[in-house]
């Protein structure tokens, strides 16, 4: 497989379109999940490219599928369940292309809005599956109700996952994802001035994510 790649192949609701970046040495997988796509959301999001990028500096290969209905993905907007499949599918084949060389390649999951929502069923989904997710990072989670949208029950996460959110996101309260967090213990990483899409933040998602990964 090429380092870039742009990969087709079949899912529950059709084909699916996921942007490979393989790495020559990799240590592990990353999966990414975009956010909402009746808003705009694909595998070409800023924070989606800035999560790919800070799991490559880290030695991973990584995998940016769009969800169904987006791009070269067919299918409908499930509101998460379908979305869900889809990324157990992409799981698979991330498994199948990057085996490892003596053991499975260990996988981290990430996402960012929607993404980090449904993130947060995959990862469920997974180790009730006995193959749990190395680690997750999850950033401007999808969680209670949003405005103009729905109502959405993020499911718990290990305590080790790296949450990070915007202290100005209008789009995520920061009081939703506190409320999803705190019953869990789960530490939430406050990036100060950054909306819900990281306008001039970016670089410390990335700062984030390499400082959590050395410890």
């Amino acid at each position: 497989m090429s380092k870039h790649e742009r990969v087709l192949f079949d899912g529950p609701s059709g084909s699916i379109e996921v942007f490979v970046e393989a790495h020559p040495d990799a240590r592990g997988i990353a999966l990414i999940a975009h956010p909402h796509p009746l808003y705009g959301g694909s595998a070409d999001n800023k924070v989606v490219t800035t999560l790919a990028k800070a799991f490559r500096e880290l030695g991973y290969s990584t995998l940016r599928p769009n969800f169904r209905g987006v791009g070269g993905s067919e299918g409908a907007h499930d509101h998460g369940a379908g979305e869900t499949e889809d990324l157990l599918a992409v799981h698979a084949y991330a498994r199948e292309q990057f085996p490892g060389a003596s053991a499975p390649l260990p996988v981290a999951l990430a996402g960012f809005s929607f993404g980090a929502y449904v993130t947060t069923r995959l990862a469920k989904a997974l180790a009730q599956r006995g193959d749990p997710a190395e680690r997750l990072v999850l950033v401007g989670t999808a969680a209670g109700h949003i405005e103009g949208t729905r109502n959405y029950q993020a499911d718990a996460v290990p305590a080790d996952t790296i949450v990070i959110h915007g202290s100005r996101d209008e789009t995520v309260p920061l009081a939703n994802v506190i409320a999803w967090a705190t019953p869990l213990d789960l530490p939430v990483i406050l990036v100060p001035d950054a909306d819900h899409f990281f306008h001039r933040k970016l670089h410390l998602i990335r700062s984030i994510i390499h400082s959590a990964w050395r410890r």
